[in-house]
């Protein structure tokens, strides 16, 4: 079951760390609804919550794409983040059973795919929706799109320091959200 998953992910991810856009939102997709089955048997009832954390734990995979190591499998590095991020919440709220429960601990049938579900694409929008214009259009541009600072300033309109300032407020901003910090 966690191999098939794994068999899944991994081109679709080898080929998103290439730069394939497509092969990226499918590798997203894929990776959100994993994650709503792990999340939901540890967060019974806290529906709004699973979600919130849902998007977290995407940015942050998107955050830190660059760290992963391909002699890794995408579900352990994948696992690690989710874990780290379900942690966090915990510790928030004082709560630490069930820390250490693995994907592969779970049947194919409790990782549901629903349609009707958001999508990680939605869940990135729901977030990226919550910056100034600046912002969030160069995130977009450089971190989802990745166009060079230069292209998007061009984009733009605005100077390369313009886009480089309006990333870095912008991802502030978003970790400010996540963490729910006003």
């Amino acid at each position: 079951m966690q191999e098939d998953f794994e068999q899944r992910l991994r081109p679709l991810w080898m080929r998103a760390q290439a730069g394939d856009e497509h092969a990226y939102r499918e590798a997203l997709t894929l990776v959100a609804d994993r994650l709503r089955g792990y999340f939901s048997r540890r967060m019974a009832g806290a529906l709004q919550e699973m979600e919130d954390l849902v998007q977290e734990t995407l940015l942050a995979l998107h955050l830190q794409r660059g760290t992963y190591d391909s002699a890794v499998p995408v579900t352990a590095w994948l696992h690690g983040i989710a874990r780290h991020k379900l942690v966090d919440l915990w510790r928030r709220q004082g709560r630490s059973d069930r820390l250490f429960d693995s994907f592969d601990d779970l049947a194919e049938a409790e990782h549901p795919a629903s349609s009707d579900e958001p999508t990680s694409r939605r869940d990135l929008a729901r977030l990226l929706d919550a910056l100034p214009p600046a912002q969030r259009q160069a995130i977009v541009d450089t971190k989802i799109e990745g166009l060079s600072v230069a292209d998007a300033a061009r984009r733009a309109g605005v100077s390369e320091s313009a886009v480089k300032v309006s990333v870095h407020r912008g991802l502030k901003r978003l970790a400010h959200i996540i963490r729910g910090i006003p």
